[in-house]
């Protein structure tokens, strides 16, 4: 099938490159001409684990190719993924500028049928706004169907390839038969197509992402009842893990959830509840303890060392919002580092694949290092923020002796506290007082 996708940033790109490893001839249109120029040469703009061999790949057998050129698009595709950008706005609420744009300019380049899929995550009624406007712009029929994504950052590629369900938002049965289409090579394994109505659709993007940031705001708040009351949040969570009931996923304490859907979804249905008088009590809950956690560990850090940090250095280690990403997006370790700065450390850092955005970021305010034994050397005490695998079995020993004092704050809780202790370190961990 002849696909197109509108907008090449982190899901537009999974998306498409993905679709054409399906088999499909997939054209991506960007406005930006230098990242349009880049994925045509096969560089990656992004960090995604498997994401670059299925791009060369597609390029390379013809099923992958990118433009500038909106109306080439529309001609060339059956059906039209719209995944542009809807960044946060006023008071939490989605800018939807740009999906309201491009819909407006497909509607117009159509020169026959076309079914839209919008892709970018938008609030409950925007697919019938959509509809109206492209349907008031162009005399052929206009089919708008929602299918959100659910791509974890880091392991995208394996979630599209192998969804745990896809949910396809349309009253059209002729729409709902194309999207079952393009999605059958990915759920050969019996994983469910979810019809359901478009208005439904979008919710159920919203509602997902709030249910599992609620899961971790509320393992984040037992975790420091826990150290409060001289318990162990790890073996609390794992009795209450094996309650078929609860499970484990999601119940991993720590400084808190970052990235580009938790915190822009959160506020967003809190806002769109807001506007019909609606409040989400549970959410804005869920929302403040997750502000408050990465004050956590530095409460802790301050309860070490004292409030003054002035002659300390600290090593960080991970400054991406999750491990296996590039992307700092709302990253527990930026309001981390600027909270020592402001206490007046010194920071050297490390990440495997943020640390040129962590440059961009902070420039000369902090040392961003090219190994995690660089950032150790010579600094008072270890912090650990995102769990990057290369961090969860390093050289203890080597660490013990280049850092100043063997104190080490886990803000993910990987690490054996018992084993620790017994090397001689300091150890400090999210509810494991």
């Amino acid at each position: 099938m002849n696909i197109g996708v509108v907008g090449l940033g982190y899901v537009g790109l999974v998306a498409g490159t993905c679709l054409a490893d399906g088999g499909n001839d997939v054209l991506g249109m960007d406005v930006d001409a230098g990242r349009v120029r880049r994925l045509s040469q096969g560089e990656m703009p992004i960090y995604e684990p498997g994401l670059k061999e299925l791009l060369e790949r597609g390029i390379r057998e013809g099923r992958l190719r990118f433009t500038t050129n909106l109306e080439e698009t529309v001609d060339f595709a059956a059906a039209i993924f719209i995944a542009v950008g809807t960044p946060e706005g006023e008071g939490g609420r989605a800018d939807l500028r740009n999906l309201f744009a491009v819909a407006r300019e497909i509607a117009k380049a159509a020169r026959g049928p076309k079914v839209v899929i919008i892709k970018s995550t938008v609030p409950v009624g925007t697919g019938d706004e959509v509809e109206k406007i492209m349907r008031e712009l162009s005399p052929h029929l206009m089919e708008v169907v929602s299918n959100p994504e659910f791509l974890k950052e880091g392991a995208a590629v394996e979630d599209f390839l192998k969804p745990d369900r896809v949910v396809i938002g349309t009253e059209s049965a002729q729409a709902a038969e194309l999207m079952r289409q393009i999605y059958a090579p990915f759920v050969r394994t019996e994983r469910p197509i979810l019809v359901v109505r478009r208005r439904s659709a979008e919710m159920v993007k919203y509602a997902s992402n709030a249910f599992l940031a609620t899961r971790i705001s509320f393992i984040n708040e037992i975790a420091n009842l826990c150290d409060r009351m001289q318990a162990d949040v790890d073996e609390v969570r794992r009795g209450m893990g094996f309650d078929r009931r609860i499970g484990h996923q999601f119940l991993f304490p720590g400084v808190g959830y970052g990235g580009s859907c938790f915190p822009k979804d959160m506020r967003a249905i809190i806002q769109f509840a807001q506007d019909i008088r609606m409040e989400m009590k549970i959410l804005q809950a869920v929302e403040e303890v997750n502000r408050r956690q990465r004050d956590i560990i530095l409460q802790k850090i301050t309860g070490h060392f004292g409030p003054d940090l002035s002659g300390k250095t600290f090593a960080v280690w991970g400054i991406a919002f999750k491990p296996n990403t590039d992307d700092l997006r709302e990253a527990p370790a930026l309001p981390i580092i600027n909270g020592l700065l402001q206490r007046g450390a010194k920071i050297k850092a490390y990440d495997p694949e943020a640390g040129t955005g962590a440059r961009k970021i902070f420039g000369e305010k902090i040392e961003v290092t090219d190994g995690p034994y660089q950032a150790v050397q010579g600094s008072d005490a270890l912090v650990l923020v995102t769990e990057w695998g290369e961090f969860r079995h390093p050289n203890f020993e080597r660490i013990r002796k280049t850092l100043k004092s063997p104190v080490i704050f886990d803000g993910r809780n990987i690490y054996d506290a018992k084993i620790l202790r017994e090397l001689g370190f300091v150890y400090f961990g999210m509810g494991r007082s």
